[in-house]
């Protein structure tokens, strides 16, 4: 039967119906909605914006790009897209991703199931019923039994952090709702506030255009080369001919990344070998410079301070002048405990004439004037443009911000108080038939890998409820418990706790009044995915099955 078929519309319109609802038309959502597809399941995709591509259609800020390589930046959306698409460098810029996700959505035909312009408002559960309603902004409302959230780990941005923001006469642009039309910065003084990954790609760029950019950093980060390139026609079918073997490699290492184990702890060589090892660890790029010099580096305080000397090291060999190179310099918590961004020429960038860096850890940002910016010692910097690059609500953020309802009312942003609270991070205790995707406490690694592991997870369990006639599944508390206490024991395992001090969004530190909760599984992508699948083969334990109520049974 065909699925426009199966979408059956209650007397007046007011109501849409459907199997399943996902939220969310970037790499999630799409993948989620090719497999209900597979399932024969009626679904609708709603979107807000215009256009498939969620992070990749919002952050479209000067220099976006992908800090994962091409080879493994996807989704398993089959031969036929694989074999079509071309990346044309090792970390695509995002007008590519964008495009990417474009033409798997019009190779797979998957837009007819999608509305665009469409944000949720509300998504409640009806117990009496088992179903989901939900409602967007504009008062349309659909139906669902399965309600699937792709709103992404970075889609909920944080605006109007500073004060006065709305009395500043120039122009004023937040990197996560960047303009499509282009943005003139020609011989403009231009402010960016923030220096996390996203505003590390949008200096180098802004840098070559304002007549000065001033940028103003509370917190510097550790930055390490991409070392970027174009992917020449041969590169791209040795990858082709290889992926089964490229994807399993990404699918089984600790975050996603087709990359080679050190199998070497810092101690296991000598001071000369390290340092080496450090070089070439660094000159290749990419996150390789974390993952496959040594195996203890997020794990030991000591080997952390080695790998994070080196990059200091490296900021004052690149950055000329002394004082900025030590601003530049992190000493304050672990390489790791803060998201580590990959740098185009970002450290070079400081060795321009019409580049400023300004600490405002020691000179807080007092306000935003009609002129500019004015620090706390009466300072005032004068600008035409002013960029905030100033971060997310990361992970709940997106769902918290919609007004999220299961059993007896309770909204996932009361059960969320304390911190997430999920199974797998992709279930919640309470809200039945409700799956995630990139949800809170899945792992911290390459998106779309586990995106894919996701997606079979919950595409397998729909199968077994409608198998079984179970309507109603759902997580046990005792469950979740036994996934935030495990949460809680990896994160003490590794240096990335330290973080907090710093406002690191990997444990909702940036976000005044935000619990600080470790937002991830830091057990590794590959361990995940064997726990997913060893609890399908169980039978899901800590879950419970239940017959829906007779009125909605099948």
């Amino acid at each position: 039967m065909e699925l426009s078929t199966q979408t059956r519309e209650r007397a007046g319109g007011a109501r849409l119906e459907f199997d399943a609802v996902v939220v969310g038309a970037g790499f999630g959502g799409l993948r989620m909605l090719l497999e209900l597809r597979k399932l024969g399941l009626s679904a609708r995709l709603l979107e807000a914006g215009t256009n498939v591509g969620g992070t990749w259609y919002w952050n479209r800020y000067p220099g976006a790009r992908t800090d994962s390589e091409a080879s493994v930046y996807t989704c398993r959306f089959g031969d036929d897209v694989l074999d079509g698409w071309n990346w044309s460098s090792r970390f695509p810029a995002q007008p590519e991703v964008e495009r990417y996700l474009q033409y798997v959505t019009d190779r797979l035909d998957l837009q007819r199931d999608i509305e665009f312009r469409t944000r949720v408002k509300s998504v409640v559960y009806d117990e009496a019923i088992n179903r989901w309603c939900l409602t967007t902004e504009d008062g349309r409302s659909y139906s669902c039994t399965h309600f699937i959230s792709a709103t992404g780990v970075l889609s909920a941005p944080l605006t109007s952090v500073v004060p006065g923001t709305e009395t500043f006469q120039g122009e004023c642009h937040y990197t996560a709702t960047w303009p499509k039309e282009r943005v003139d910065l020609r011989g403009k003084r231009v402010g960016i506030i923030g220096t996390g990954a996203t505003a590390v790609q949008v200096i180098p760029i802004v840098a070559l255009e304002a007549s000065h950019l001033t940028v103003f950093q509370r917190t510097p980060n550790y930055v390490i080369p991409a070392r970027n390139h174009p992917l020449d026609e041969a590169e791209r079918r040795a990858v082709k001919a290889d992926y089964e073997n490229v994807w399993l490699k990404a699918r089984q290492h600790l975050f996603a990344m087709p990359f080679e184990p050190a199998n070497r702890i810092t101690t296991d060589v000598t001071d000369e070998e390290r340092a080496l090892i450090f070089e070439r660890g660094w000159e290749t790029g990419g996150f390789r410079y974390i993952f496959e010099t040594f195996d203890d580096i997020l794990t030991s305080e000591t080997a952390n301070e080695m790998a994070s000397e080196y990059v200091r090291k490296k900021i004052r060999t690149i950055v000329k002048d002394p004082k900025t190179a030590e601003l530049l310099c992190p000493k304050d918590h672990p390489l790791g405990s803060k998201r580590p961004p990959l740098g185009h020429y970002y450290y070079e960038t400081y060795n321009r004439e019409n580049v400023s860096l300004v600490d405002v850890r020691s000179n807080p940002i007092e306000r935003v004037t009609a002129m500019g910016i004015r620090l706390a010692d009466g300072t005032e910097h004068e600008l035409d443009v002013l960029i905030f690059a100033t971060g997310f609500d990361a992970s709940t953020g997106a769902l918290t911000r919609i007004d999220v309802r299961g059993r007896d009312g309770r909204t996932i942003r009361d059960v969320w108080a304390d911190g997430p609270q999920t199974h797998l991070g992709i279930t919640v205790a309470g809200f039945p038939n409700m799956f995630m995707l990139s949800g809170p406490q899945t792992p911290f690694a390459n998106l779309p890998v586990v995106v894919e592991g996701a997606v079979e997870f919950i595409a397998r369990t729909i199968q077994h409820q409608r198998e079984t006639g179970a309507g109603i599944i759902e997580p046990t508390q005792a469950a979740v418990d036994a996934w935030i206490k495990h949460i809680d024991e990896l994160l003490a395992a590794t240096v990335i706790g330290k973080g907090e001090a710093v406002g690191t969004w990997i444990l909702g530190a940036n976000v005044p009044g935000k619990a600080h909760k470790m937002l991830f599984y830091l057990g590794g992508a590959g361990t995940y995915y064997d726990l997913c699948q060893k609890v399908i083969a169980d039978g899901w334990p800590g879950f419970t099955f239940e017959r829906a109520p007779a009125a909605t049974a099948a």
